[in-house]
């Protein structure tokens, strides 16, 4: 069965779902954003967990209710679900321009708009109650929301780690679907990101990876066991708490910033590297090559590195092939 509904948000609402849909790569054969996917798997995975936290605040807050004597139960009710909704409805946005979307559910969905249907709507609508539990979705710090979306994703690699499982997946950046096999070590999540990766181990190049949850498919829990290895367990687990989207070695560089290059370091958040010690215009890191590079690609003049000569050189051929492209690309057209 397939049934349409429309569902009225904010447009801020409306962004930010699109958002996530567009950072947890829901897309159509097209490339453009999948929104009906996200939010039909987003009411799978999120609905009985809503409910939950819904029954447990509505009873929190009717007992406090219930306690004055001059409120009848059926009044405390009624009450505290008004409350409840009021608060919900607070966290969007007020800046008063509104939208429409058009959810199509079939299949898990579907019959779970029919639960909320049949038993849950009370003198709400089902746009209403929809809204509700996205805006409730939204209000949840996104490495969370990564795990509701992908719930099942983490369910199989949580098993593995405790059960010491091998596990085999493909991600949306290997080709043809290519199974890889790895032994999992833990999930852990990026300050800055705000995303979680899987730190593990690969028995077939005995090399350690790391690949972002959100990105990985067809995960299996396979029957064979591996050992977990205490050095590369101290290891990875050093490199989650610091930086979980890479686990390459780290190197020594020194950076000589600008005024300007300072207040940008401090300002530029994402995928930041931690400084190990600041001596006057120069900060000295600890940190994987590539990832120093990526993060001050952004940084111009305000930054230069004095060290290493690899790390310099990757930057000087970056800025050459920026200044070529810019110099021989014809800018009439």
């Amino acid at each position: 069965m397939t049934e349409k509904y429309k569902i009225y948000l904010s447009e801020d609402t409306r962004t930010r779902l699109v958002n996530d849909a567009e950072l947890f790569e829901f897309t159509k054969e097209d490339g453009s954003v999948n929104l009906n996917g996200f939010l039909k798997q987003l009411i799978v995975n999120y609905f009985e967990q809503y409910r939950k936290d819904g029954d447990e605040l509505l009873e929190s807050v009717l007992g406090e209710l219930t306690s004055v004597k001059s409120l009848k139960t059926k009044d405390a009710s009624a009450l505290a679900d008004k409350i409840i909704r009021t608060y919900i409805n607070n966290k969007e946005s007020s800046t008063g321009k509104s939208t429409v979307i058009t959810l199509t559910v079939s299949g898990e969905s579907y019959n779970i708009i029919r639960i909320i249907e049949n038993n849950l709507l009370k003198d709400n609508s089902m746009s209403g109650y929809i809204k509700d539990m996205f805006l409730s979705y939204l209000s949840i710090p996104r490495n969370k929301r990564e795990e509701i979306i992908f719930k099942t994703t983490y369910e199989a690699i949580d098993r593995a780690i405790r059960e010491n499982k091998v596990i085999t997946f493909s991600t949306t950046n290997s080709r043809d679907n290519y199974a890889l096999r790895v032994e999992p070590y833990l999930i852990a999540s990026s300050k800055e990101e705000q995303f979680s990766y899987l730190l593990c181990h690969s028995p077939k190049d005995y090399k350690d990876h790391t690949y972002r949850i959100s990105r990985l498919r067809n995960v299996f829990v396979t029957s064979d066991n591996f050992y977990v290895d205490e050095k590369t367990l101290e290891r990875l687990t050093k490199k989650g708490a610091r930086s979980p989207h890479s686990v390459a070695a780290d190197i020594h560089a020194v950076v000589q910033m600008t005024e300007r290059g300072k207040q940008m370091y401090r300002m530029i958040v994402k995928n930041r590297p931690t400084v190990t010690e600041i001596k006057g215009d120069k900060y000295l890191f600890d940190w994987p090559e590539m990832q120093l590079e990526d993060y001050f690609r952004r940084f111009g003049k305000e930054a230069v590195v004095i060290r290493p000569k690899s790390l310099k050189r990757r930057l000087i051929n970056y800025y050459k092939e920026a200044l070529n492209a810019y110099t021989t690309r014809d800018m009439t057209r």
